[in-house]
């Protein structure tokens, strides 16, 4: 691999495995925000940004085509085509976008990280009948079906489901104040469909870890899908990026 041209490019750390698209687009999005990719520059080859976040080609593909769905990149084919960042970024143009300060970001964020996980291994601890068991699975199939329109409120009922699992009303009106608080920022950046396709594969998983009575494997799910979530909201709503 050469390398991209912009030694700033070597800031930019890989994406997880866990979350790759998910991280790709934050990566990518923070590396555009704060300059290392300016507005009309084109990205380097795909080649060498697939091997440099460590994701497949397919998967940066698909992060690109999103980037370009939501306005921050244009795509040009051809021998001298490639991915070219926009002359004015989304929210931009006078400064409508709704951006939250980085602390309430993040504070919304650490309280979902904590009560969520907590409530799927309590629910796949607790000793549910048939009818609770019907109910999620009603649940995940509804979301898992969803059209583009209908899914966050959805997503937020299965998720709501998984904390009624846990036996404990605290703990569910816990969860509720963080989805709500989450679907406020949800609601501001664009819908992936590779990012809800991915979303709903995770679904499935922690629903199964409640069903089978995995606690540990429901808590550790969990917690990886809130991180892909995190990552988008980082990457779209935060005008400055971290450590890339």
């Amino acid at each position: 691999m050469n390398g991209p041209p912009d030694p700033a490019f070597r800031l930019i750390q890989p994406a997880r495995r866990g979350n790759a698209f998910e991280e790709t687009v934050q990566r990518l999005l923070h590396a555009i925000k704060l300059g290392v990719f300016p507005a009309g520059s084109r990205l380097p080859p795909e080649r060498d940004l697939a091997d440099h976040l460590g994701v497949s080609r397919s998967t940066l593909r698909e992060g690109l085509a999103d980037l370009q769905t939501a306005g921050y990149l244009t795509i040009q084919r051809g021998r001298y085509g490639g991915a070219v960042v926009s002359a004015e970024l989304p929210g931009r143009e006078g400064g409508a976008m709704f951006r939250p300060e980085r602390a309430e970001l993040e504070d919304v964020l650490t309280f979902r990280a904590v009560v969520e996980p907590g409530a799927a291994r309590l629910a796949a601890l607790a000793v549910q009948g048939e009818a609770a068991h019907g109910a999620l699975l009603a649940s995940l199939h509804a979301v898992t079906g969803a059209e583009a329109a209908h899914y966050r409120p959805l997503d937020a009922r299965l998720h709501l489901a998984l904390a009624e699992l846990s036996g404990s009303r605290s703990l569910t009106l816990a969860v509720a104040q963080a989805r709500s608080r989450t679907n406020d920022m949800l609601d501001r950046i664009p819908f992936l469909p590779v990012n809800i396709a991915h979303s709903n594969r995770q679904h499935a998983v922690i629903v199964r870890a409640v069903l089978t009575g995995d606690a540990q494997r429901a808590e550790a799910e969990m917690a990886a899908h809130l991180e892909g979530t995190a990552a988008l909201l980082r990457g779209f709503l935060l005008d400055e990026a971290g450590p890339l």
